[in-house]
């Protein structure tokens, strides 16, 4: 996944330069929810390097597309507090699903976890899409 990760961050931040950041975070939600969907599917190890390879694309188009959305929206005085509030509701976020990931795992499995992802992104998705309604 890193390998894929950083191999395709330099080209998705060319593509981010030249596109709409809400059309290629919507792609990137995409992404993951196919590598959500191959890896809950996933009984053999091809299918597995198939999802790891999918979520490192996923990572490649949206880590650095999310460190500069925050740059366009923020104030220039207060760049290193967005930064700084991002980060921090990334982890508590972070925290929190991953807790929650831990349980389903145990409760119901692999495949109930993979599936909970990507039905979060495509709930993340129904969200840029009102949003991208409400703005016009």
């Amino acid at each position: 996944m890193n390998l894929v990760y950083a191999a395709s961050a330099y080209p998705f931040g060319w593509i981010s330069d030249r596109m709409s950041h809400t059309k290629l975070l919507a792609l990137g939600l995409v992404v993951l929810v196919l590598a959500d969907c191959v890896l809950a599917s996933g009984r053999d190890w091809m299918t597995m390097l198939a999802g790891v390879t999918l979520w490192g694309v996923h990572m490649g188009m949206t880590q650095g597309l999310l460190a500069t959305m925050v740059a366009d929206t923020a104030p220039a005085d207060l760049r290193g507090t967005a930064y700084g509030v991002f980060s921090l509701i990334c982890g508590v976020a972070m925290l929190l699903a991953s807790g929650f990931a831990g349980w389903l795992w145990e409760s119901h499995g692999p495949e109930a976890t993979f599936y909970s992802g990507a039905v979060f992104c495509i709930l993340a998705l129904l969200g840029l899409a009102l949003r991208e309604i409400r703005l016009r």
